[in-house]
């Protein structure tokens, strides 16, 4: 009896779980960030998680648990569980038919196909045989708010690339709610995915972070780092002129904010004659826009957050500062190139307002705006193998890659 009661709140702990899989829920409180975490890992990693199900069914099967009343229940919650994640793990596979529609809209198809079961079971293995991670380079001297090797990139090329080839860059910003994260844990598919299969040079840059860095800290040293993009990546292979820029969630805002402050003296001290324009820009569930405006985000508003540990103000203190840092509020009609990538189910950042923002894009900027919404993506889905997440990195490549072709028919 003790293991079929096990068994069952086992099992229904699961259907918890698989259930937040399927569902779009916000404004949770204290509870988003467990709901997040479990519905995100659950969600990408569905095939795995059917497998511990099975294996976990199977086990106390064996113990007999299952005889009893409890333990049936059990299986039956087992049984949902399964058909549950079955119809996450579909809607991530269905994501090939999002890309699609969307390069379609730009006449343009993905390059390969992805199988339903992409990332099972090395959904953590980054490794790629023609690439190669050249790690801790630093662009700059570190500055106060720098919690150790803030000021280090690392340099993710094609193996044997060489200096002078003038192969395209491109900056990713890593995300963490401004006050965590590094170089090394996010972006590795589409780092690796750029640079083995399409040659380019991926560059991933750490700032400082909050509460120790204020704004504009963290967005100067991504600037501090395009810089050294400009004067060093020749010798790692890359083209100074061609750097275009990517990043989820805070790192989005900051891929957005960079793309649409070029050259901007604010955000430049002490190198304000550095060329900070980059040829397109590709954010992932990104913040748009620190005041929220549209008042989109309701009792789950970011501004108590941002104003007591990233700006040290609030908005009535200093009103000029937090416009300057909301991308939606710099959008012009020279904007460069915009694929903005968004999940329906995202629990943090909420898909309003990435559409809100690609709206006001496609009604001031004249270059090209693509927008990914992927159907049932959790915040980010991207960080490891997944079907959707190969889907989104294919689609960022067909972009970029549309992007650098256009250019250089223009520059014929």
């Amino acid at each position: 009896m003790a293991a079929a009661t096990l068994y069952f709140v086992l099992a229904a702990l699961g259907f918890a779980v698989a259930l937040s899989t399927n569902v779009q829920a916000r404004r949770l409180g204290p509870f988003v960030a467990p709901y997040f975490l479990l519905a995100w890992l659950v969600g990408e990693l569905a095939p795995h998680a059917i497998a511990g199900h099975v294996l976990m069914t199977g086990a106390f099967a064996l113990g007999g648990a299952l005889l009893w009343p409890l333990g049936a229940l059990g299986a039956l919650l087992t049984g949902g569980s399964i058909l549950l994640l079955a119809r996450a793990h579909w809607r991530g596979a269905r994501g090939g038919a999002e890309v699609q529609r969307v390069l379609a809209e730009l006449g343009l198809s993905p390059r390969g196909g992805i199988s339903t079961l992409h990332g099972f079971p090395r959904a953590f293995d980054f490794r790629h045989a023609n690439v190669e991670r050249i790690r801790d380079v630093a662009y700059g001297p570190a500055l106060p708010g720098d919690k150790g090797g803030r000021n280090l990139l690392d340099v993710v090329r094609p193996r044997g690339a060489k200096a002078g080839e003038q192969r395209p860059v491109l900056l990713q910003i890593h995300g963490g709610a401004w006050m965590i994260g590094d170089k090394r844990e996010q972006a590795q598919p589409l780092m690796a995915h750029m640079a083995g299969d399409y040659g380019w040079v991926c560059v991933a840059v750490n700032y400082r972070l909050s509460p120790q860095a204020t704004f504009p800290d963290h967005v100067v040293d991504v600037k501090r780092a395009l810089a050294w993009v400009r004067e060093h990546v020749a010798e790692y292979g890359g083209d100074p002129s061609f750097v275009c820029v990517t990043g989820g969630s805070a790192g989005g805002h900051l891929t957005a904010l960079t793309a649409l402050s070029a050259n901007d003296p604010r955000f430049q001290p002490g190198f304000e004659h550095v060329d900070t324009r980059v040829v397109a820009a590709a954010p992932f569930y990104g913040v748009y826009d620190c005041l929220d405006r549209k008042q989109l985000r309701g009792s789950q508003s970011m501004i108590p957050l941002l104003a007591k540990h990233v700006f040290k103000k609030a908005p009535a203190a200093d009103p000029e500062l937090w416009d300057a840092m909301s991308p939606i509020a710099r959008i012009t009609a020279d904007a460069p190139p915009f694929l903005v990538i968004q999940g329906t189910h995202d629990t943090l950042v909420f898909v309003e307002e990435a559409r809100e923002f690609v709206r006001a894009l496609r009604e001031k900027s004249r270059a090209p705006v693509a927008y990914l919404e992927l159907h049932g993506a959790q915040h980010a889905f991207d960080v490891f193998h997944s079907p959707r997440c190969a889907h989104a990195v294919q689609a960022v490549a067909a972009f970029l890659e549309h992007i650098r072709a256009k250019r250089a028919a223009a520059a014929a």
